[in-house]
């Protein structure tokens, strides 16, 4: 599971279990160390793709079109939802 920050990128947060004994026991192995929360290297690819890949995208586009994108994403953003 990826999970966005703030600032755009993206984390890989480790899956938490169902069962609150299990839960329990896995918050103490990652406090007590004895879990590695370090990202696999598909999330460290990933977060360096990213990295390259969106300065070239913006490079790539027109002020109009990033402005198009904007526009469009604004107006997803605060849609009204159909209650």
């Amino acid at each position: 599971m990826f999970r966005l920050r703030r600032n755009g990128s993206m984390t890989q947060t480790p899956k938490r279990p169902a069962d609150m004994n299990k839960l329990a026991k896995s918050i103490v192995d990652i406090a007590t160390g004895e879990v590695d929360e370090m990202p696999t290297k598909t999330a460290k690819r990933a977060n360096k793709a990213g990295k390259v890949g969106g300065p070239a995208r913006a490079a790539a586009l027109t002020a109009t079109r990033r402005s198009e994108i904007a526009k469009i994403a604004a107006q997803a953003r605060w849609k009204k939802s159909e209650d």
